[in-house]
């Protein structure tokens, strides 16, 4: 299946700033709120179930040059229109 992307932006922000939108999207999820994304001229508004598919993912990647690229990703996911899923996630 294709890939549509809804929402995108890549900034170079302070880590308080990072800190500050993973916050604020951590307190919408706590609060059963949905989710909206402003940049610009783009917008969405996401409506994560109560139980989200949740990926963490620390990456290394390699250039010619030798200097590395580290990245780490947090990731929800739902299939849309669903209500809840099952599974227990943890974080060490």
């Amino acid at each position: 299946m294709p890939e549509e992307v809804l929402f995108e932006t890549e900034e170079d922000r302070s880590r308080s700033e990072i800190a500050n939108y993973l916050r604020a999207v951590a307190d919408k999820l706590d609060e059963g709120e949905s989710i909206t994304l402003n940049a610009g001229s783009q917008s969405v508004t996401l409506d994560p179930p109560n139980r989200p598919s949740f990926e963490v993912k620390a990456e290394r990647e390699s250039s010619s040059s030798g200097r590395n690229e580290l990245s780490v990703e947090f990731e929800l996911e739902w299939k849309e229109g669903q209500d809840d899923t099952d599974g227990t996630l943890e974080i060490e």
